[in-house]
């Protein structure tokens, strides 16, 4: 049986639904990195997004209507959870408030954690809509620091596509 996943056309009823509650969310993970380019390279598990703190509830709420409830995972904390459906389509929250420079902070400040202003700046577009998203170039250095695997394939598509330095993480990959 094929594991499910979360399809382009499942991405923009999501985003419909967030415009109808005026919710302001930003495309961040693996459909981020599809919609910079602007096309699809692969099958995606999830939608992750950053949202501002103040949209989250209403947003939690209308999907608590569409049958979707808490996904229990060992980091979850109130600016980091999933919620699912029956159907296996799962959002990926990333909750966060925006400072007076833009920057979204991503938990407790003192935490450190954040999504600088130019990160939040991204576009891209999936089935000819418009979306805001995670820039290129920080999808790219979001995906270092860490034990690198999969995610090869994501960060040399967009190294390629938009003129990045590949990172000293990835160059073992070459």
């Amino acid at each position: 049986m094929a594991e499910p996943e979360m399809t382009a056309g499942d991405v923009l009823a999501f985003l419909t639904l967030t415009d109808g509650l005026g919710a302001r969310v930003w495309l961040d993970g693996g459909w981020a990195v599809d919609a910079c380019p602007g096309s699809q390279t692969r099958p995606h598990a999830d939608l992750d997004i950053a949202v501002r703190e103040r949209d989250a509830p209403a947003l939690v709420a209308a999907l608590h209507d569409r049958r979707y409830r808490p996904v229990p995972r060992d980091d979850t904390t109130a600016w980091n959870f999933v919620m699912g459906d029956d159907g296996g389509h799962l959002i990926d929250f990333h909750v966060i408030v925006l400072d007076a420079d833009g920057h979204g902070v991503h938990g407790p400040p003192e935490n450190g954690h954040r999504y600088p202003a130019p990160a939040l700046a991204g576009t891209g577009r999936i089935g000819g809509r418009t979306v805001a998203c995670v820039s290129p170039e920080w999808l790219v250095r979001f995906h270092t620091g860490y034990a690198v695997d999969d995610d090869w394939a994501d960060v040399s598509a967009l190294c390629a596509r938009f003129d990045i330095p590949i990172p000293e993480d990835y160059r073992r990959f070459r």
